[in-house]
């Protein structure tokens, strides 16, 4: 019996989709939930890192999946995805907690959206235990529906199909292939997150220019850069800079990591993990003045994440006749055959994803109380490879991570 897991996560703004209510809980617990979010996201960037190119996926997303099929893992299935995704809490504080955050992500916004669609696919006649199916709506929102993956698999995949173009405003069209269910094929689970907002201070078009992006030391291509200046939260690391771009009512940010060295992408991405990461962003400090100049891009990825989850530690959910998902169904012989994720981002004048917003030039020759004038602009050009996530201010996650090694793909 298979269970295939389709993580969706898009930057599409979609209809509200409010999660259950749930109880208040700890916010000591929700912290740990946000901590291993982010240590997850950092190791799993360590994985995908290895491929070649532009870089996109959303940790969260994965997370979020992963802890819906949690509910249903026993034994040694249980252990490997609670330490691969740095489940510390019991799954009687876990499931809670993440609700509370899923629910914090889908409430109501300064500005710009962020929402969270979970949706469970089940083989009609199978028979999903009543406890999962409980705990899945009441924590994760999750919505249920009965198809047929065997007699009508093609009807199937044009119902789930059309699920994923009406959570995406018609941007993804089929997103499940041909051939990908066959007569094991039980359940699906889909996760899908969409962010959209504008810079909480937009680029002015008529500033972006044709500018240099070094690919590396003797390789170089020509992109928009979009540029503004103003007072941003900057840090200046060892070999690398940081900059943090608001999004309007700071609910969320692009941060960008910035090698000094124009080939020194390899180096800083050696040096990443959840305790390096999580120091940098506590140590950003407002500045008066960055002159910043920030390429446009454009990213869109697919990754299959079965091999990348079972080398990371966990490879027990995906062998037949070892994976215990006994809390699903009752079913022992239940494993993940598939995971799916893909992603799509764009950066623009006006903020993150197809419409986006950051600008305004600072007034020059501005006073510091007491007739001193403003120190020199710190001066951020993006202008070779770069890493950069964004992330939710109020709990602290990484909603999405990734990286630009040439913005013209």
């Amino acid at each position: 019996m298979k269970w295939l897991l389709l993580l969706v996560p898009f930057l599409f703004p979609p209809e509200a989709r409010p999660l259950a209510q749930t109880t208040p809980i700890p916010a000591s617990d929700q912290a740990k939930v946000v901590e291993g979010n982010n240590a997850f996201a950092i190791d799993l960037y360590g994985q995908l890192r290895k491929q070649d190119g532009n870089l996109f996926f959303s940790p969260v997303g994965v997370s979020t999946a992963l802890a819906m099929t949690y509910a249903g893992a026993r034994g040694d299935t249980a252990s490997e995805i609670a330490k691969t995704l740095h489940f510390t809490l019991p799954p009687d504080r876990l499931h809670p907690a993440m609700g509370a955050l899923l629910t914090e992500f889908n409430g109501t916004h300064a500005t710009g959206q962020l929402r969270v669609a979970n949706a469970l696919w089940e083989q009609q006649n199978y028979g999903v235990l009543e406890d999962f199916l409980k705990l899945n709506k009441a924590r994760y929102g999750t919505s249920f529906f009965r198809v047929n993956f065997n007699g009508a698999d093609e009807a199937a995949r044009s119902t789930i199909n059309r699920w994923a173009e009406r959570e995406t405003e018609g941007k993804i069209k089929d997103l499940i292939q041909p051939g990908a269910f066959d007569s094991d094929t039980r359940l699906l689970l889909t996760d899908a997150i969409y962010f959209k907002s504008d810079w909480q201070t937009q680029f002015k078009e008529t500033e972006t220019t044709d500018d240099e992006f070094h690919l590396s030391p003797l390789r170089r291509v020509t992109t928009p850069m979009m540029h503004e200046s103003g007072g941003f939260n900057y840090l200046k690391g060892d070999a690398f800079r940081a900059l943090e771009i608001p999004y309007q009512g700071s609910d969320a940010s692009l941060i960008v990591f910035l090698p000094d060295e124009y080939n020194g992408l390899l180096d800083f991405e050696r040096s990443l993990n959840g305790s390096s990461v999580n120091e940098w962003l506590s140590r950003l400090r407002p500045v008066p003045k960055v002159v910043l100049a920030l390429p446009k891009f454009k990213v869109n990825q697919k990754f299959e994440l079965q091999e990348t989850l079972a080398g990371m530690g966990m490879p027990g959910a995906f062998e037949r006749g070892v994976a215990d998902f006994s809390g699903i169904s009752g079913d022992h012989k239940l494993f993940v055959a598939g995971m799916i994720q893909k992603t799509y981002v764009e950066v623009d004048e006006e903020g993150t994803e197809a419409s986006a917003a950051f600008a305004g030039f600072g007034v020059a020759g501005m006073m510091w109380l007491g007739g001193r004038p403003e120190p020199p602009p710190i001066y951020f050009t993006v202008d070779h490879p770069f890493i950069f996530l964004i992330r939710d201010n109020r709990s602290g996650s990484i909603l999405f991570m990734g990286r630009v090694i040439d913005p013209t793909k």
